[in-house]
């Protein structure tokens, strides 16, 4: 660190205490937008009891948000490299904060619906605009690493953390609470952003295409739908008609990207194996994060019978792992290949659920706490160590497009690990409280009973004591028989991933010391004023340092200052 007569200036490529400071604002969205994920399990009862959505519209409730951002985070983060990051970050936290004010005084299901879908928007803008604000802020590679594991640690802290905040709001106020929450934040960040946020976008983006922006969310859409009647009511020719739709409009994206000059999304990364991994494996990481998150919290209130507050805070010790392993995902990668690492976070937890498989209707608090902290621990440091893998890829004027598809396999992860883990889940709680539901019930009680847990809570209030309790007792016994399959089930999801990214990622190396100073380190090389040629050379250099052998050749060691040999 060289000093003035005034304030220390930082050496050339490294960010200097401006930019960490941008990076605590950076964090306030992304917190936001994984509490907002999460925040709503424990207000699921309360809008129950008060706005009487059908099974359907409760779904759609929670699954809304998480689709629409995924469906939009990849378009939202071209726009950010056309219109600038920090433009479409404050313009996001606008829509952000206008759509929890509008879902708190929603009425009906349909409204809340509709303004859960207009949350989703607003955190499309949001999620993209950070990543790649964090890629061009820090250039240093190590720092770079330290300020998405800082990014990260927010992202996984904020989805085990929204159940507590849902405790405390919902402990005191009404359901509404939990999404007003965000309008402070957003306020804040509106007026912290400019002043700490550098702005920037790319040089010569190139036109934006409207065609592919409008594939990129209809290919989502009907998929969704699909799984969710097919989960809902068996397999139909509508909902199978809708998913097959959804994955033709999605080829169909695919293969125009292929074909423009300057695509949305620059497929060619995704024959870097390394890449492809490190996307996969963020969608497995979060899908099995959030489908956790479903159950744990029903687990709590609906089986345990804890209060919202009670509930909540049983999610801090996995919060806390979470934090943890987010702080160590940096050093570890220092000291231990990246493959070793993502592989031993999947195992981690993999074992975590593990133990949530032993889970039983009598079994208490200690098992489901330590399987969600052994669980949380391993996905952070997946997650983290797989972000930074992918968004090192990126050229710096690509880094919004390909911040946006690394938020879209996360969100789009997250989303499916509800609806596919729900509706395993359900599946076998319907199976099992169809066999076992006493007969001699009224059927208002029975029918409420097979639809969901919450349905037989309320239908076991309207019953003698007696009858309440067998009720619920069949009802929770058959919730822990689904969480248990869906455990097993992710557990060895996660176990063959594990297997496969310690093949794909076994060349992935993480740069050499003196290759994270300036502006030309490796994973943000110069690129040409061509912007596809840009994206595919920023592809090729990344490919190159991904398979780096094990040790550096003559040349490499005489490179230049870039860390990069003079011919490339």
């Amino acid at each position: 660190m060289r000093h003035t007569g005034t304030a220390p200036i930082p050496p050339p490529g490294k960010a200097g205490r401006k930019q960490w400071t941008g990076l605590a604002v950076l964090v306030l969205p992304v917190l936001l937008v994984s509490l907002d994920m999460q925040v709503l399990s424990y207000a699921l009862p309360f809008i129950s009891g008060q706005l009487g959505p059908s099974s359907a519209q409760l779904l759609w409730i929670v699954d809304i948000y998480p689709f629409v951002l995924a469906g939009l985070l990849l378009t939202m983060g071209s726009l950010g490299d056309r219109i600038g990051r920090r433009r479409l970050l404050m313009a996001g936290a606008v829509v952000f904060g206008l759509a929890s004010v509008a879902a708190s005084l929603a009425t009906d299901p349909s409204l809340l619906i509709f303004t859960r879908a207009l949350l989703g928007l607003g955190g499309a803008t949001l999620m993209p605009s950070t990543l790649s604000l964090i890629r061009n802020m820090f250039r240093d590679d190590g720092q770079r690493r330290t300020a998405i594991a800082v990014w990260t640690g927010a992202f996984a802290g904020g989805a085990v953390l929204g159940p507590l905040l849902g405790g405390v709001l919902l402990e005191h106020f009404w359901w509404g609470s939990v999404f007003l929450v965000n309008l402070p934040v957003m306020v804040l960040l509106l007026l912290l952003a400019p002043p700490l946020l550098p702005e920037s976008k790319a040089a010569q983006p190139g036109r934006f295409d409207l065609l592919s922006a409008a594939l990129s969310l209809a290919a989502v859409l009907p998929a969704v739908y699909g799984i969710q009647k097919t989960a809902e009511d068996g397999l139909h020719a509508a909902p199978a008609a809708a998913f097959v739709a959804g994955l033709a409009i999605g080829w169909y994206f695919l293969r125009r990207q292929r074909r423009l000059a300057a695509p949305m999304l620059d497929v060619t990364l995704f024959r870097d194996r390394a890449f492809s991994a490190s996307v996969a494996t963020s969608v497995l990481a979060i899908f099995s994060l959030v489908g956790s998150g479903l159950f744990t919290t029903q687990y709590l209130q609906m089986v345990l019978g804890f209060g919202p507050l009670r509930a909540g805070l049983w999610a801090l010790p996995a919060a806390g792992a979470a934090l943890v392993s987010s702080a160590l995902a940096p050093l570890l990668v220092r000291l231990i290949r990246p493959a070793v690492v993502v592989t031993g976070g999947l195992v981690v937890a993999a074992a975590g659920y593990a133990v949530l498989s032993q889970l039983h209707a009598g079994s208490g608090v200690a098992v489901l706490v330590t399987g969600t902290v052994i669980m949380a621990g391993g996905i952070t440091l997946v997650m983290t160590t797989t972000s930074d893998l992918v968004i090192a890829t990126a050229p710096a004027d690509r880094a919004g497009s390909v911040s946006g598809l690394s938020q879209t396999a996360t969100e789009f992860g997250g989303a499916f690990g509800i609806a596919v883990l729900g509706s395993i889940g359900t599946a076998v709680y319907r199976h099992d409280v169809a066999l076992q539901v006493p007969g001699n019930l009224p059927h208002s009680a029975v029918s409420a009973a097979r639809d969901t847990l919450g349905g037989a809570v309320q239908a076991a209030h309207q019953l003698s004591s007696g009858a309440g309790e067998e009720l619920l007792t069949v009802a929770r016994d058959a919730f822990a028989h689904g969480l248990r399959v869906a455990s097993w089930t992710t557990a060895g999801l996660l176990l063959v991933m594990a297997a496969l990214c310690l093949v794909l990622l076994r060349h992935t190396r993480p740069p050499l010391p003196e290759q994270g100073a300036g502006a030309g380190e490796k994973g943000a090389p110069s690129i040409s004023p061509g912007p596809a040629s840009a994206a595919q050379a920023g592809g090729r250099e990344h490919s190159r340092a991904m398979r780096a052998p094990e040790r550096p050749e003559p040349r490499r060691a005489a490179s230049g200052p870039s860390g990069s040999h003079p011919s490339d």
